[in-house]
C-alpha cells in the first residue's frame, strides 16, 4: 500500500490549500495594483486602503502587499479596469459580477461562456443592479428573493465557476 501514509495525505492537502491561496492572492495583487495606480501609491487613499484591508483579512503577507503597491505606483503597462456585468440566474435571482481586466472583450466572453453553460445570458446594464446598493464592501442587496433548494444548488455552482475565473473579482446575488 505505497503512497497511503500520513505524509502523502498532508502533502496533497497542503497542495490543494496552497493552490486556493495562490488564486485568492493573485486576485488581491491585481486589485491592489489597480488601486495603487489610481492613488499614485498613496496608502491613505480610501480605495487602496480598502483593497489592502481585504488582502490582510485573507492573511496575505505584507511584503506581497508592498510589492503590489510599488508595482501599481511605477507600472506603465495596460490599464486594468473594473467592469460590472449583470445577469438573472435560476429562480429569477439577480447576479452582479465584478471583473477586473485589461481586456473588456475577453472578460465579457469568458463570463458569457460560463453563464451559457448554465443556460443564462448577460443582462443589459442596469437591469439587475437596481436590486443592489453600492457600499464600501461591494454590493448589498436591497431586496432579496426566496429560491427553492434545487435553484440554490444551481446558483452556488454558477457562483463557484465564476469566482474560479481569474478576471472575476466578486459575485453578488440577491438570494435569501
Amino acid at each position: 500500500m505505497s503512497g497511503h501514509n500520513k505524509f502523502s495525505k498532508i502533502k496533497h492537502l497542503k497542495a490543494k490549500n496552497d493552490a486556493q491561496k495562490s488564486k485568492a492572492f493573485g486576485k488581491y495583487v491585481r486589485l491592489i495594483t489597480v488601486e495603487s495606480k489610481k492613488a499614485k501609491g498613496n496608502l491613505s487613499s480610501p480605495g487602496l486602503a480598502a483593497a489592502i484591508e481585504k488582502a490582510r483579512k485573507e492573511n496575505m503577507p505584507n511584503d506581497t502587499i508592498d510589492r503590489a503597491v510599488k508595482k501599481g505606483a511605477t507600472d506603465n503597462s495596460a490599464a486594468m479596469e473594473m467592469h460590472l456585468y449583470e445577469a438573472y440566474g435560476p429562480g429569477g435571482i439577480a447576479i452582479l459580477i465584478e471583473a477586473l481586466t485589461d481586456n473588456k472583450n475577453k472578460a465579457a466572453q469568458e463570463i458569457k461562456h460560463i453563464l451559457a453553460l448554465h443556460e443564462i445570458e448577460l443582462a443589459s446594464q442596469g437591469s439587475a443592479s437596481w436590486a443592489f446598493a453600492k457600499t464600501h464592501e461591494g454590493w448589498e442587496p436591497t431586496s432579496t428573493m426566496p429560491i427553492e433548494d434545487a435553484d440554490i444548488e444551481k446558483l452556488s455552482q454558477i457562483v463557484e465557476e465564476l469566482e474560479n475565473n481569474d478576471e472575476v473579482q466578486a459575485v453578488f446575488t440577491n438570494a435569501e
